[in-house]
């Protein structure tokens, strides 16, 4: 796109922005300088001036780094309003069952089937491929005994605007006493429970609500991406 090589700083930004609109995705600021004819250094420091810009004047979008991109979002300000008009397009809503090992895979990734039903007490096959349909985790390898691993996607970071796993709010912050934390620990170490079997039922139920508790609420605290709904929907009731 040799005819915007020289555009000034207002039109540059102009351009990022017509390009992250219609983009359904997070996108690198070395992608936007290609498509913009720019240098990547160029496309950084009119992405931050774009991205304060909205801030400056409160508009209703904002422009985030996340997932090792850029994407346009819902202000914080206005997230019920965004909120109840999505789920105008599409009442199917994320379940208990797919909440849980949502957690369970966000925090013990990569794990197998095995070792989510090992967290949640029953068998989630059914939900895990249920998350992989709608894009929210993935299959990451296979273990020492050839049974898939699975680890959340790009597209879950974009979904709770996260840059990374590093931004998940630590596991250990929702434990109510430090039994509780010490459990946690070992129990996402793969370490073996010292605990009596009639312990480690009722341990299993505190630490799938710590799991359920801690995305639930990180749920709550993210904005709604800007953009109509993808094909993959929302998650059904059930799974």
């Amino acid at each position: 796109m040799r005819e915007v090589q020289h555009l000034d700083e207002g039109s540059l930004m102009g351009v990022l922005e017509s390009l992250l609109l219609v983009s359904t995705d997070a996108v690198g600021a070395g992608t936007l300088a290609q498509a913009a004819g720019v240098t990547t250094e160029q496309a950084e420091a009119a992405l931050k001036k774009l991205a304060a810009s909205y801030v400056d004047a409160n508009r209703g979008i904002q422009l985030r780094e996340v997932a090792g991109g850029w994407r346009l979002f819902t202000h914080p300000a206005y997230h019920d309003v965004v909120e109840a008009y999505v789920l105008s397009w599409d009442r199917r809503k994320l379940s208990q069952a797919a909440l849980e090992t949502l957690a369970v895979i966000a925090y013990h990734q990569p794990v197998t089937r095995e070792g989510v039903r090992a967290v949640r007490g029953v068998s989630s096959d059914g939900v895990i491929a249920s998350l992989k349909e709608k894009g929210l985790v993935r299959e990451t390898g296979k273990d020492a005994r050839q049974a898939a691993l699975f680890g959340t996607t790009t597209r879950f970071l974009e979904t709770f605007g996260l840059r990374d796993l590093k931004d998940l709010p630590p596991l250990e912050d929702f434990a109510p006493d430090e039994e509780s934390r010490a459990f946690i620990r070992e129990r996402l170490s793969g370490g073996a429970s010292s605990m009596e079997l009639e312990e480690v039922a009722e341990d299993l139920e505190e630490e799938r609500e710590l799991l359920d508790g801690a995305l639930a609420e990180d749920i709550e605290e993210r904005d709604v991406p800007a953009g109509p709904p993808s094909d993959g929907g929302g998650e059904a009731d059930g799974v």
